[in-house]
Order: C-alpha cells, then structure tokens, then sequence
C-alpha cells in the first residue's frame, strides 16, 4: 500500500473510530427485560433515523437435530414464512410489505434468526405478525412438500454444485466424531427426502417456544414503549419445558484427518480447519487477531507469501466459528488452475510453523487491532449491524454486554499472547486438511467423439 493510501486509510478509521464512539456513548440506554414466559427481551434505543431493526435469535440450529432430522432449523427458516392457523400462505410478507418493511432469515449451527427492518410506525403491526407464527405456524402438508423441494434446490446449489460448499461439508464431517457440529446447516439428502410431518411439529413445539428466543430490537423507539408491546403481543404465548441440552463434548483430536475430493474442478482447492474455542471465549480477540494477520489484507502473511510472491494461490481466507460450543477456524486457499496443491500446503504450513516458533511482530498487532476495531465500529453505524451485533454477543458470545467491553479486549492483546494461541491451538494434529483436485480421467477413456 503506497503512503498515501495508507494515510488514507488511517484517516477514515480514526474518523469511523470517533463517529461510532459518540453513537456507541448511548450504550448505558440498552435495557434488557425476560417476560413471565421466558422471553428475553433487549432494546437498544438510535434515533438516527425513524427506523427500527427487530430480530429474533432462536436458539436452534443443526447442533439440535440428530441423525433422520438433520436440516429441520434450516427448514423452519422457509417454513416460518408460510402461513399460521388464522393467516394464509404469503400473508406475513405482504403485510410487511404494505408497511413498509422488508424481512429475511438466517440459520447457522447454532441458531436461526428472523429479520425484520420497519419504518417505527409499523413496529405494532410487526409486533402481532411475529407474535402469531411464533404462537400459531401452521402445517400444511401441500406447503411442505413444496418447501421440501425449495430446500433440496438449495442443498444443490451451495453444496453439490459448489466446489467449495462440497468440500467445507466434508471437512466438517470429518472434522467432529462426536458433536453435532458435524451436520451440515442444510441436513443430509436422505433426511431432507424423510423429513415427517410429526418431526415438524415435535421440532418447533421444543424449540420455537418465547423461552427459547431473544428478541432484539435496535432503533427509533422508547425502551419501555417495546417492552409494553412485548408484554402485549408475546407474553400470553406459553413457554414449554426448556430443550435438553447438548451435553457432547468433542473429545481432542489425536491426529491430522484428511479429505480428498476429486471433481471436474478447473482451481484446485485446500481447506484447513482447526478446533478452536466458543464464541464466549474469552481468547476470542487473541484469535480474531491472530486470523487477521495471517489473512487479513495484502500485507498478511499468507497472503503476501502464497499469493503475491510465490504465485501459489489466488486467495488466502479464514472465518472463526463462533458458536455456543467449541468449533473451527478455517484457512481458506484458492489455487490458480493446475496449481500444485502440495507446494501450497508445504509453505501454509512453514509459514505457521513460524508463527508458532517465533510469534508476531509488533507493527503486525497494531495493524490487526486496527483492522479489527475499524470493522468493529463500522458493525455499529447502522441499525442493522447493531441488532446483528447485540444479539450475537447476548445469545453467543457471553451476554450483550460484552459487546460494549470490545474494543478494550482488542486493546489488551499482546504479541506474546497471540504466539501461545497459535502454539496451542494451530497443530497439525488439531486439525481436518481438505483438498479438491481436478478428477484425473479414466484410463483408457478419451475425451469423447
């Protein structure tokens, strides 16, 4: 980076620093309460514009299902959207829309969150909608069948027709012997296929139940206005017997597994995925830094060594499982066509080794931490990465609280504590390695007429 992008780039993050700071003061305005049915409820008031964010983080995704029902959290994804006993099909959507507002959802492994982003005026009539396919969903078995095959399409695109996807999905697998974070988000196809109505139904009466959800809310409200409306709308809903909890614990890995897939792959692939830690962790921070200059940027190391000097690879990622349990880190490498993917993994390798053997500069945690506060307040300059980041931290990362108490994390980590991370955590033998090639042809098989 030349000195005057660079100078650049300082500018906007001190000023992306201290315009997030100001709105970041009015963090003692969050109020949290739980209804008498178990619902918890947490308001974060931002005036900014008359809008309001509202999610609501169900705690389920594949680490509650089991061999036969995997994909059942992903599947209510679709099917929350489908009609209740007293709205039909397509209702909940267009009453968003004729209010003005706009809705998604997401699944993980560990949880499924609706979105809802509003004008404030409509914040009671979202209220109710929300209120009623939490209480009331509907099974319909012509709707079903339907989504059953939205959601097989979906397995097709992101796994099956995806390089990527197909490997990740292995990789994980294989990665777990014992903890559901083996099952993939999506489920495997026969249990797609095998999905009961009874399995439905017994899924969402464990799980979408208030005392199962967190209900964020983030924008142009009062604090004790929503909560009124929470009582309102939500309270009368009953909770039901709290779910069994995950009680597997991973045990170590003893040693290095592998996976090799061959495909009709043009960019060969590798994928390395480490156990790590929760998202409650308190090393979440030393490890966010340590990815970061490993991945981060041009002038992280694996990029700069395998992409930029020794033409190995075309990128080089990583992401952090932050889920309720302990899960993975993963470095992502992408070859150029007909790239040699053990070179690739012998200098990925070297160059852990040397984080691990002599640790990291200075100058390298300043630039991660800077990278990382400048993303961390970009997060909270919008409504919607607020709501996104209170309930990731209040469901996942250990109480909401801690969202607030970020950045001076960020600022303890030291050098010496980002090299024993890596010594303890990036082992060779704590790791699944996956590789994707292109598939070598059948001898005696030509390319065709």
């Amino acid at each position: 980076m030349s000195r005057g992008l660079l100078a650049g780039a300082l500018l906007a993050a001190t000023l992306s620093f201290t315009s997030a700071q100001a709105q970041v003061a009015g963090a003692d305005q969050v109020q949290e309460v739980t209804l008498a049915n178990g619902l918890q409820v947490i308001v974060w008031p931002d005036h900014d514009i008359p809008n309001v964010a509202l999610f609501n983080w169900v705690h389920a995704g594949s680490r509650n299902e089991v061999p036969g029902i995997t994909g059942l959290a992903h599947f209510f994804e679709h099917m929350m959207f489908n009609g209740t006993k007293t709205r039909p099909q397509g209702e909940f959507d267009r009453v968003l829309e004729a209010n003005g507002a706009r809705n998604n959802a997401f699944t993980t492994n560990d949880v499924t969150v609706y979105q809802d982003w509003l004008p404030r005026a409509a914040l009671g009539t979202v209220f109710e909608v929300e209120a009623d396919r939490l209480r009331d969903l509907a099974f319909v078995p012509k709707v079903i069948e339907s989504e059953r095959g939205v959601v097989h399409s979906e397995r097709r695109l992101r796994v099956e027709d995806s390089l990527v996807g197909r490997l990740q999905e292995q990789v994980q697998a294989t990665a777990f012997l014992a903890h559901p974070y083996q099952i993939p988000t999506i489920g495997w196809p026969s249990d797609i296929e095998s999905w009961r109505i009874e399995d439905l139904k017994t899924f969402f009466a464990t799980y979408y139940a208030p005392n199962n959800c967190t209900l964020i809310l983030v924008g142009d409200v009062e604090p004790k206005s929503v909560i009124a409306l929470a009582r309102q709308y939500f309270e009368s809903i009953p909770s039901h017997a709290p779910p069994e909890p995950v009680r597997t614990k991973e045990p170590p890995q003893e040693g290095e597994r592998r996976v090799n897939i061959e495909a009709d792959a043009q960019t060969p692939l590798l994928q390395f995925a480490y156990h790590t830690m929760s998202g409650a962790d308190p090393q979440q921070p030393t490890l966010e830094l340590l990815t970061r200059i490993l991945t981060d940027g041009d002038a992280s190391r694996l990029h700069r060594v395998l992409v930029e000097e020794k033409k190995l690879a075309i990128s080089a990622d990583s992401y952090v499982d932050r889920g309720f349990d302990p899960g993975l880190t993963w470095f992502l490498l992408t070859l150029p066509a007909g790239g040699d993917t053990k070179q690739a993994e012998a200098v990925f390798d070297s160059e852990i080794q040397r984080v691990r053997d002599s640790g990291v500069t200075a100058q390298e945690v300043a630039r991660a931490r800077s990278q990382a506060l400048a993303d961390f307040w970009r997060g909270l300059a919008t409504i919607d990465g607020k709501a996104q980041a209170l309930g990731q931290y209040a469901v996942l990362e250990g109480g909401y609280k801690r969202l607030f108490e970020a950045p001076h994390a960020y600022e303890t980590v030291t050098a010496d504590d980002i090299r024993k991370l890596a010594v303890d955590l990036l082992r060779p033998s704590n790791r699944t390695v996956g590789v994707l090639t292109a598939a070598t042809p059948a001898a005696g098989k030509g390319e065709g007429r």
